[in-house]
């Protein structure tokens, strides 16, 4: 059982031109062969801005322009099997800069746009309280 600590996590929503988003298959012990945005923790200091365009960039090698990232939704996550909890900011854009590559090939086996009628079954857990509640 993991220490007893809330963590705050951020997600990021990334939109192309076609309105599909990108999802990346994880590799971590942490929701291996689930799909997720980009995303990790937010570190000391960082708006909740700063934190998701930090975390696309370092994951997926993109440029977020901050004047279009927004908060679409805030998630309550408790992974019951490694006993994390995690308060999750969902954040979205759709204007960046690049094609995202697997930057940290450890954590993330590949990045893909899915159309918002066909996303996959298995959803890291955040993205998929996020998307039960949230319409994006």
């Amino acid at each position: 059982m993991q220490d007893k600590i809330t963590r705050v996590g951020v997600g990021l929503y990334l939109f192309n031109d076609k309105h599909q988003l990108l999802l990346g298959l994880r590799k971590s012990s942490h929701g291996n062969g689930t799909w997720c945005p980009p995303g990790g923790h937010m570190e000391f200091g960082e708006s909740n801005e700063q934190a998701a365009i930090r975390e696309a960039k370092e994951e997926t090698g993109l440029e977020v322009l901050p004047e279009n990232v927004r908060l679409l939704g805030v998630t309550n996550d408790f992974f019951e099997e490694s006993g994390k909890h995690y308060i999750t900011l969902n954040l979205g854009a759709s204007d960046f800069s690049g094609s995202p590559r697997v930057m940290e090939p450890d954590k993330c086996a590949e990045w893909r746009w899915f159309d918002l009628d066909r996303l996959p079954e298995n959803l890291f857990l955040s993205a998929k309280n996020f998307l039960k509640n949230y319409h994006i």
